[in-house]
């Protein structure tokens, strides 16, 4: 019994003095981010600003994987299913994060299958028209609405995503009728929009502020409290006439349940220093995207937005 008893002990501190060993060398090869939506969208252009900045931290390559499809699920699913060595993380929020376990209840992760790196980015959410649409402003816009239920159709980047997230909320509180189109992520939902193959998009600032600069559509109303910087002429959703409009969001960062604590804590280390820093600072701006404070970069901080996230989203996912 004894015996047995230190067998244990032994084992339990050669584990400990391995994995120590490998959070030391850590990393040796590049690491894989993976990315819930397809190149070009918020989570794409978050995710290659700061993995450039955390690669040249850490001294290795991180190489972006645009994995689309189910809101997000599917890219989760794979990150969920890798290695817990560091060597695969995922880029989410609270859309592939927290909604999408009350979107899809039958997913094959739960949240406890993933620990949190860093919160890296805060969003804003925008709903943005094509540029011919015959409405002006949130008034014109409303009125034509409710004389053309159902008619509308607004795209966002899949069910689950954050900008699915953006939709439900503009369209809840304004108390319209419209269709809400999945795409496969923020990219192609654009480009329809800019197209005039749809009346508009529900976007983060982050990739649709260049079109509405460059009149390739016309913001309707910022989801923040205050007017963005890049974009001072689009009215906040109180401006507009719809103070219940809430639209403020994150990105975060996620390696699989069983990551030693000590290699996550290098990649809590590599993203601080990466939204910290100039390049990071300066395209954050230009997309209108906030970078963290630095109390807000703690994985536990991150935990807590996910908690927060799921039952606040389960209530307005499902309202009628």
């Amino acid at each position: 019994m004894r015996t047995a008893r230190l067998f244990a002990i032994v084992a339990a501190l050669s584990f400990g003095f391995a994995t120590a060993a490998r959070a030391q060398d850590y990393p040796k090869r590049p690491i894989t981010m993976i990315v819930p939506f397809a190149a070009g969208g918020t989570s794409d252009v978050i995710a290659r600003a700061v993995a450039e900045q955390m690669g040249a931290s850490l001294g290795q390559t991180i190489v972006i994987e645009n994995v689309a499809g189910a809101g997000g699920s599917i890219a989760l699913t794979r990150a969920a299913r890798a290695a817990p060595d560091g060597y695969t993380i995922a880029i989410g929020n609270a859309g592939t994060s927290a909604a999408t376990y009350t979107i899809y209840p039958k997913l094959p992760f739960t949240p406890v299958s993933f620990v949190p790196i860093a919160m890296v980015a805060k969003t804003f959410g925008i709903v943005a028209l094509r540029k011919d649409f015959p409405a002006k402003n949130m008034q014109e816009f409303l009125a034509y609405a409710k004389s053309n239920p159902g008619k509308i159709n607004l795209g966002h980047a899949g069910v689950g995503s954050s900008n699915f997230l953006i939709c439900k909320s503009f369209v809840q509180a304004a108390g319209i009728d419209v269709t809400l189109v999945g795409y496969r992520g923020a990219a192609p939902a654009l480009t329809d929009a800019i197209g005039g193959q749809i009346d508009g998009v529900c976007d983060a600032a982050a990739s649709v502020s260049q079109a509405i600069d460059d009149r390739l559509v016309k913001g309707l109303v910022v989801g923040s409290t205050a007017r963005l910087a890049t974009l001072p002429d689009l009215p906040t959703s109180a401006e507009a006439g719809l103070p219940e409009f809430e639209a403020q969001g994150w990105n975060g960062l996620f390696a699989p349940k069983g990551t030693p604590p000590e290699i996550v804590a290098k990649l809590n280390a590599a993203a601080r220093t990466a939204v910290e820093s100039d390049p990071v600072k300066k395209r954050f701006h230009d997309f209108s995207t906030v970078a963290p404070d630095a109390n807000e970069q703690a994985p536990e901080i991150l935990q807590q937005l996910v908690t927060r996230d799921i039952e606040r989203y389960r209530k307005l996912l499902q309202e009628k």
